[in-house]
């Protein structure tokens, strides 16, 4: 069964179905097409079909910044613990992990880098405005 990480954390089973809406984007959908719904809709799942296809990311970073998304978004699909530190700085706040990750590690994969240098969802600016 897949894993869920939430906030930073592994939820021990499946929960409730949402409240709402649940708007789920594959790779090749474009969020300004949905941008009207996000205000109704409980959470936004995009889909990483393959752990090759990186769209989803792209996608992340426009319904943050661009369409100004503040409810859950998760990343659903082949979701790998090497991911999840960069899909977390794009704006991911959920992953539903393909069948077989180890959850432990790959909550601990979010913590892999103390520091980066670009400019990201999580921190606006990049290092070398932060010093």
């Amino acid at each position: 069964m897949a894993t869920l990480i939430r906030r930073g954390r592994i939820e021990p089973s499946p929960r409730l179905p949402d409240a709402g809406e649940v708007l789920r984007l594959e790779p090749g959908d474009d969020p300004a097409r949905v941008a009207d719904r996000l205000g109704a809709v409980a959470r936004v799942e995009v889909n990483f079909p393959r752990f090759t296809d990186g769209r989803g990311y792209s996608i992340a970073r426009l319904l943050r910044e661009r369409h100004g998304y503040q409810r859950e978004l998760r990343a659903v699909g082949d979701v790998q613990r090497d991911q999840l530190c960069y899909l977390s700085r794009c704006g991911f706040d959920a992953f539903l992990l393909r069948e077989g990750e180890d959850p432990e590690a790959a909550l601990a994969a979010l913590g892999d880098f103390s520091e980066a240098y670009q400019a990201s969802v999580e921190r606006p600016q990049p290092l070398f405005r932060r010093r």
